[in-house]
């Protein structure tokens, strides 16, 4: 099975190159849906799959390649971008690359098991909607931070839908911001990347705090799944705590995230309803999808948790 050999880092990437990738398969009508691990590990152990030199295998799902039999255009524009690696049968990308609500995105290549690996998947598309549901009840010319913001999906559609607002995005990953900045330079939008924890560096009196944080026990603290204690739910409960307090009048807290279902009740839920009846706001808070990842209760980690729910939770400041 191909394996990742080399880190998102930007040390050797051009992003004019990359750039100029994603332009090239957009107008060559490129697309892709990345799917969850599991599924891209079942059917890249398929017995029957397409040559490994067509675009979508190279860029879709992460397989390597002979760049003799690949597009020349292609081969050409990962080359100078520095985006290629060796592997044992050929070449393969550093780099994934998918359409979301039309717009196409970098992000890691499959595995994601570097630490700095840029995540984009299937939640991905689910936060997006989320955010989406969301969007008539915000202001069309305020102030919104998607917290965490990955290959920045969620900030760069926010900015499409509200051109007139002033829109940031937080990361503590490095890579994940080098790959976001070029995201939205292709989608033509204007997002203020800052590199840091939660919402330092971002303005007072925020309208909208986004943020779809990592959730899992994740053994090898991978930033974009790591989520601490609370089974995995730390870093999410941290957060919106302190969205809750940075929040103007009427200002709301839009957050994506998974939670264990432990003995029927969903701990989160309840921690997050103190937090938002003593801070004096209030809480939308529901079921978006009852189980998901559930090869992750078979690990010592989740012993005793009946399923992983993923949630919307919306809190607005009154």
């Amino acid at each position: 099975m191909d394996t990742e050999t080399a880190t998102t880092t930007a040390t050797a990437l051009d992003p004019d190159a990359l750039l100029d990738l994603l332009g090239w398969l957009d107008r060559a009508g490129y697309d892709f849906v990345p799917p969850a691990p599991a599924t891209h590990a079942n059917r890249l152990a398929g017995a029957e799959l397409p040559p490994a030199s067509d675009t979508r295998e190279i860029l879709g799902w992460s397989r390597s390649f002979d760049p003799r039999r690949a597009d020349p255009a292609l081969v050409d524009r990962l080359a100078a971008a520095g985006a290629l690696q060796n592997a044992d049968d050929g070449q393969r990308s550093r780099f994934r690359v998918a359409r979301v609500r039309g717009r196409l995105f970098l992000h890691s290549a499959y595995p994601t098991s570097a630490a700095n690996s840029v995540f984009l998947g299937p939640d991905s598309y689910r936060y997006v909607d989320l955010i989406d549901r969301q969007l008539p009840h915000c202001p069309a010319a305020g102030r919104y931070v998607d917290i965490g913001t990955g290959s920045g999906v969620a900030a760069i559609v926010t900015a499409l839908a509200r051109p007139a607002a002033e829109v940031f995005a937080t990361d503590l990953n490095p890579a994940a911001l080098d790959l976001a900045h070029i995201n939205a330079r292709h989608a033509g939008v204007d997002v203020t990347f800052i590199e840091g924890r939660g919402l330092a560096g971002t303005p007072d009196g925020l309208d909208v705090v986004m943020s779809n944080p990592p959730f899992m026990i994740d053994p090898e603290a991978r930033l974009y799944r790591d989520g601490g204690g609370m089974h995995g739910l730390q870093v999410a409960f941290d957060m919106a705590q302190e969205a809750m307090a940075r929040l103007a009048r009427g200002g709301r807290l839009v957050l994506f995230t998974g939670s264990p279902i432990i003995a029927g009740a969903d701990p989160f839920r309840a921690a997050l309803a103190d937090a938002v009846a003593a801070a004096g706001q209030r809480l939308d808070y529901r079921e978006l999808d009852p189980d998901v990842y559930g090869e992750e209760l078979l690990t010592p980690a989740y012993a005793g948790v009946d399923r992983i729910a993923l949630v919307g939770a919306i809190v607005v400041r009154s």
